[in-house]
């Protein structure tokens, strides 16, 4: 019996056995997070320099263009934290967040299917590459379990 002061996280780290990563496994990782990254600074620098598609954008969806500064930087943040190693599992918990809320808004406007489900698929494809990249999360959060015991 385990003991009561054992707190589920002490657990984990006690049980959980890191997925041994292939070089195919981590250059995939590596190359969906550079994706990720490139398109969500991209995406930063727009907040910033507000063009007119961005401007467009933020009218259709009803923010005033003056949020664009602090939209782009808490985006940049968020990006630098999922881009660096030791903190790219909550910089990816944040873009999630950040993510939701953009479906979130879509939704409240009616935009198209396309607009709706895009920050769900990059959301997604950040996960993939951190998963990919990073063994102790794929022992976290299996995708499969070789013990089918604990199924029953």
């Amino acid at each position: 019996m385990a003991s009561p002061s054992k707190s589920p996280l002490a657990f984990v780290q006690q049980n959980a056995q890191p997925i041994a990563a292939s070089k195919a496994r981590l250059w995939t990782g590596r190359i969906l997070t550079g994706l990720t990254v490139l398109f969500m600074l991209f995406d930063a620098v727009g907040k910033f320099m507000m063009p007119r598609q961005v401007v467009e954008a933020f009218s259709r969806l009803g923010f005033p263009s003056s949020l664009g500064g602090a939209i782009g930087t808490i985006l940049l943040v968020v990006t630098i934290l999922y881009a660096i190693p030791r903190t790219a599992v909550f910089g990816a918990i944040l873009m999630t967040g950040f993510l939701g809320g953009a479906v979130a808004i879509q939704m409240r406007v009616g935009s198209p299917p396309f607009e709706r489900i895009f920050p769900v698929l990059f959301g997604a494809l950040a996960w993939a590459g951190i998963y990919l990249r990073e063994p102790r999360l794929g022992a976290l959060l299996p995708l499969r379990s070789n013990h089918s015991s604990h199924l029953r």
